[in-house]
């Protein structure tokens, strides 16, 4: 363990307001937590933790922590921040096997989830929780959404989302994997089958484009795709990465564990966008960081930029005029991703913003009445504890959804 929790847990000043708390967008009991586990109740602190959010054990480690419960610790001001999500993954994982989720006796109704990332499992959990018989339907094999295909096994072991699937299996949850809603089967008929809500967390699947010339070409790839099964691609030794994001870092530091001895990340501004830590793994791993370079073209021998030029206050005022050819045996694009369009199509009254994320009040209702959603499929591109927190105020609405209709 690169960090002794217990050590961690000692140095909590267990403060009367505790910024921790107010920079976690879930509100974790952070210092109830770490009280319950000097204290020697680990069983008290992992219920705790997974009462307050279920995929505590996956946020313990994939949430950007510097800049939410840790960035503001109050020792972080003048020194070290105590390590949180240590403590949190600690307790997290000890537990979680464990950890019997308590289900009110069935309700007779039942309620479609169509997507299992990380907002489907919350919903399904929680719903579960309070009768209600839960069927996930999902396009991939396992579990997990991004989770699973999105981000490296070295950030989150997969063994982690079985164990999450284990947990919706006990508790009586059905998963149907291979089965994309908007195909063979559509939303009208959930609804004819009886599903009294449907909650929509599909996510966001389909990669944003450059838009230049050379895109189709077979040494070329997306970031979403390369990163669900990195062991199909062939790279070769040289590869460049368009983005720098944490999607970006996430594939330079996976491409880089599957052989390739030159990885380059390039960016049209001045500096990453992703977090500090991700940044700083990437450049341990052996990334290298080209900033300022807009992408012109790809072609069979790689990229082709042109150097944007900035002024002392970093503001854009021009281009080289002479283009710099890159010779990279593949391209990444990693420029973020947008939902796909197959439920939207497939579904008369579904409505979706310019840009294709559904249309929802603040607690996930859609265009259409007994029909939810939240996640990436709302939001954009989001955090995992984002997600979360937002679908927990979604499945409160769809339990009053489902209540309110037997009152009519």
């Amino acid at each position: 363990m690169a960090v002794h929790v217990i050590d961690e847990a000692n140095r909590c000043l267990n403060c009367k307001k505790p910024l921790c708390r107010q920079g976690c967008p879930i509100n974790t009991p952070i210092p109830q937590m770490i009280q319950a586990f000097k204290g020697g109740d680990l069983n008290a602190a992992g219920e705790m933790l997974f009462e307050n959010n279920s995929l505590s054990l996956v946020c313990s480690l994939v949430c950007n922590h510097e800049k939410q419960c840790e960035g503001h610790c109050i020792l972080g001001k003048k020194g070290q921040s105590v390590h949180i999500s240590s403590i949190e993954n600690y307790i997290s994982d000890t537990i979680f096997d464990k950890i019997k989720i308590e289900c009110k006796p069935k309700n007779g109704k039942k309620v479609a989830v169509i997507g299992a990332g990380p907002a489907g499992i919350t919903i399904s959990i929680l719903l579960t929780k309070e009768g209600y018989s839960v069927t996930i339907f999902d396009a991939k094999d396992k579990v997990g959404g991004v989770l699973q295909y999105g981000i490296p096994e070295f950030r989150l072991p997969k063994s982690i989302l079985e164990r999450y699937k284990k947990k919706l299996v006990g508790i009586g949850v059905k998963i149907r994997p291979n089965t994309a809603i908007g195909t063979a089967l559509e939303i009208k008929d959930l609804v004819r089958d009886g599903y009294q809500s449907i909650f929509i967390g599909t996510g966001v699947w389909r990669p944003k484009t450059l838009g230049v010339k050379g895109e189709s070409l077979g040494n070329v790839h997306y970031a979403i795709d390369y990163l669900a099964n990195p062991d199909a691609y062939d790279l070769g030794e040289s590869v460049a990465v368009i983005g720098m994001g944490n999607s970006a870092m996430d594939v330079a530091r996976t491409v880089i564990r599957h052989g390739a001895r030159k990885v380059t990340l390039y960016a049209r501004g001045l500096h990453s966008n992703a977090s500090d830590h991700e940044t700083a793994y990437a450049k341990i791993d052996g990334a290298n960081f080209q900033y300022g370079k807009q992408i012109y073209e790809i072609t069979d021998d790689g990229p082709v930029f042109e150097t944007v030029i900035y002024d002392e206050e970093g503001k854009q005022i021009g281009m080289e005029e002479e283009r710099e050819q890159i010779y990279a045996d593949s391209t990444i694009i990693s420029i973020s991703q947008g939902p796909k369009s197959k439920l939207i199509s497939t579904t008369e009254g579904l409505k979706a913003s310019a840009n294709g994320l559904l249309m929802t009040d603040e607690e996930g209702r859609t265009t259409i009445p007994g029909v939810f959603a939240s996640g990436d499929v709302v939001m954009g591109a989001r955090t995992v504890v984002e997600a979360v927190a937002y679908s927990k105020k979604v499945a409160q609405a769809m339990d009053e959804y489902m209540k309110s209709k037997d009152e009519q």
